[in-house]
């Protein structure tokens, strides 16, 4: 039998909830959902539980196919043998569900993009940091310009991590040759996001100038 927990049994009474006011109202929806899904917007997130794509873009569910990990990271395209979880979810969404947009979403205060910038973790084995750290290395290349700009403390270097995060992950996602055939059959677009938790203000960026503007 399993042991209630404080834990345990808030995610009952929220499951409970849901029950009551999200799949009752919504049964037609899932009905429709049964047999299969069809969203159109696949989005690359944080793992962090403060930044859910779903709460933060008040979607229903089966609009959007989300991916999420330490830091919203796209590892580049290879064909090494190895688990590739990010690439396969990628594969899924673009060629079999043919979602119409890839979004990846950084956020403010994220502890992966603080840990890249600081190299706080380096030198520590698996089970001690060492498998974050192995993860975040994919971001030591945009590292190298955040940290001559503007060193390695403060939280303007830090927000200037996420950000380049957000641009080396849609770099990586041009990498993958059927993303980029897509992107450039107008099939496909890649759009990169900032979430700032500290005023709950989304920001989208604009490629060709580089910058993220906020949402009005």
């Amino acid at each position: 039998m399993t042991q209630p927990s404080p834990e345990l049994d808030r995610l009952i009474a929220g499951y409970r909830r849901f029950r009551e006011h999200g799949w009752t109202p919504k049964l037609e929806r899932w009905r429709e959902l049964r047999e299969s899904q069809e969203p159109q917007v696949m989005i690359i997130a944080c793992s962090d539980s403060r930044v859910d794509p779903a709460q933060i873009f008040d979607v229903d569910p089966g609009e959007i196919f989300v991916v999420r990990n330490v830091a919203a990271m796209v590892p580049p395209y290879e064909t090494t043998p190895g688990h590739h979880g990010v690439s396969a979810a990628l594969e899924f969404a673009v060629q079999v569900l043919k979602v119409k947009e890839v979004v990846v979403m950084g956020h403010g205060m994220c502890g992966g993009c603080k840990a890249a910038l600081t190299q706080s973790l380096k030198g520590t084995g698996p089970g001690e940091g060492g498998f974050v750290t192995d993860w975040i290395a994919l971001l030591d290349d945009a590292r190298e310009d955040v940290v001559k700009k503007f060193g390695t403390e403060g939280r303007t270097a830090e927000q200037a991590m996420e950000l380049a995060g957000v641009r080396a992950s849609i770099q990586n996602l041009r990498t993958f040759p059927f993303v980029a055939a897509k992107e450039a059959s107008g099939e496909l677009t890649l759009r990169g996001a900032f979430f700032a938790i500290s005023d709950g203000v989304l920001h989208v960026l604009d490629e060709p100038t580089g910058t993220f503007a906020p949402v009005s």
